[in-house]
């Protein structure tokens, strides 16, 4: 792992490398175009047959979607324990999104014009899954359970089974969550037929969920003909602790974000040179036993960082300058730290407080922006499955106070359909 230090010379360098190293999907952008053509081509038949290449599965178009007996087969042998855990989950976070829900909008101004604001679901949402690395109950239902408050009535969502296999857990958590459809297919070819339809997949109005670079460039590239949540990078976590830390809680909380993927990226901030030194042994000591340390491992020597601060009021730049996915703050007053730190996709405060809770049964949504976007974007919420639709009413008193002006602007910028449709309603001939 890189270790910088604020007083060292070469810290500014240092640091623009680290920010530098985000990566980017760049690498995959011709072989998913071709994915894209490839699906929007020859539907069904493309899908199979990618499916065979990249998952060792073969399908047939009829054999995409998931039955509904294999659904409840997998619910029933999901153990006990496991099932209470995933209820639970998910009773949270819809508590949490269903306070999010916002009101319609209806006023009238001084003028006379009524005005209003109307909230409206999706018709559809496509929900996708990973199933490479690991499996993710979780994120079915952090992506699942908002669009269900929302009150979006079609959730569609893809899932690779790779060899064959589901995840069961993950297929109970959609039944729990309200998924309506399940088709085992994934990579890009999952995203072009969510966004474009084939014979078994009709499309939908947005794409959410996390996946790898080809998952997120496909994303990129569908952008426009649906709306997606965003285009998703590696984990992310910056860590913000003091000596009075315990050196191991330290460390199992990079690692955490660590063992995501190969290209996740974990950064401590500390104001001691003694406790970066025990944290970075104690990493070496968490890796011996933890079963994806090769995973985590390479994440930590590629990406992960220790910087140690002079002081603590340099923190808060150096946060937004990385804008993190994740920012864990483990310091004394950490309500404080936070109130000076603009830019985090979510934020964990205290010792008690790790970002691991919020992965599952918290309540916010761990669906997060990624790469430094936490500086204009925003987590996931019911609002990315909702629209909104403006109204306005007019009587002619009302457009008598306000109508002279709309015809004013309009014939100064030249458009005099705009002008006349205005006027003749005043009883005026308008110029031009």
């Amino acid at each position: 792992m890189r270790r910088l230090a604020t007083a060292a010379a070469g810290f500014e360098a240092g640091f623009a490398e680290l920010l530098a190293g985000r990566d980017s999907t760049a690498p995959v952008a011709e072989a998913v175009r071709a994915i894209i053509a490839g699906v929007r081509a020859h539907g069904d038949r493309a899908l199979c047959e990618y499916t065979r290449r990249f998952d060792g599965l073969d399908l047939t178009p009829e054999a995409l979607r998931v039955p509904a007996d294999e659904v409840s087969a997998a619910v029933a042998a999901v153990p006990g324990p496991l099932g209470a855990a995933l209820e639970l989950a998910a009773r949270r976070i819809e508590t949490f999104h269903r306070a999010q829900l916002p009101r319609n909008l209806a006023m009238r101004d001084a003028a006379g014009l009524h005005l209003g604001m109307r909230w409206a679901p999706l018709d559809s949402v496509g929900l996708y899954v990973p199933g490479g690395k690991a499996a993710y109950p979780s994120s079915v239902l952090m992506n699942a359970v908002p669009a269900r408050v929302a009150g979006v009535t079609r959730i569609a969502m893809c899932v690779p089974a790779p060899g064959g296999a589901l995840n069961p857990l993950v297929l109970a958590a959609a039944r729990l969550a309200g998924v309506s459809e399940i088709y085992r297919v994934g990579g890009a070819q999952a995203i072009a037929a969510l966004a474009y339809g084939t014979d078994a997949i009709r499309p939908v109005d947005r794409i959410v969920g996390p996946g790898n670079a080809y998952v997120a460039e496909a994303k990129r590239q569908v952008f426009g003909r649906v709306g997606i949540d965003s285009v998703a990078g590696p984990s992310e976590v910056v860590v913000l602790a003091d000596a009075a830390n315990d050196p191991r809680l330290v460390a199992v909380d990079l690692l955490a974000q660590a063992e995501h993927d190969e290209a996740a990226q974990a950064v401590l901030l500390t104001d001691s040179a003694a406790l970066a030194d025990a944290v970075a042994e104690a990493v070496a000591a968490e890796l011996a036993t933890l079963p994806r340390t090769a995973i985590a491992g390479a994440s930590w020597r590629d990406h992960g960082a220790v910087i140690v601060l002079q002081s603590w009021d340099e923190a808060p730049a150096l946060v937004d300058r990385l804008a993190p996915e994740h920012l864990q703050i483990m310091l004394p007053d950490a309500e404080a730290m936070f109130a000076r730190i603009r830019h985090a996709g979510a934020a964990f405060l205290g010792a008690f407080a790790p970002e691991a809770l919020g992965d599952y049964v918290a309540g916010p949504n761990h669906v997060l922006p990624t790469g430094g976007t936490a500086r204009f974007a925003s987590g996931l919420s019911v609002f990315d499955f909702l629209k909104r639709t403006t109204w306005l009413a007019a009587d002619k008193a009302a457009l008598d106070r306000i109508g002279p002006a709309a015809v004013a602007l309009a014939e100064a910028e030249g458009l005099h359909a705009h002008a006349r449709s205005v006027a003749l309603r005043l009883g005026n001939q308008p110029r031009g």
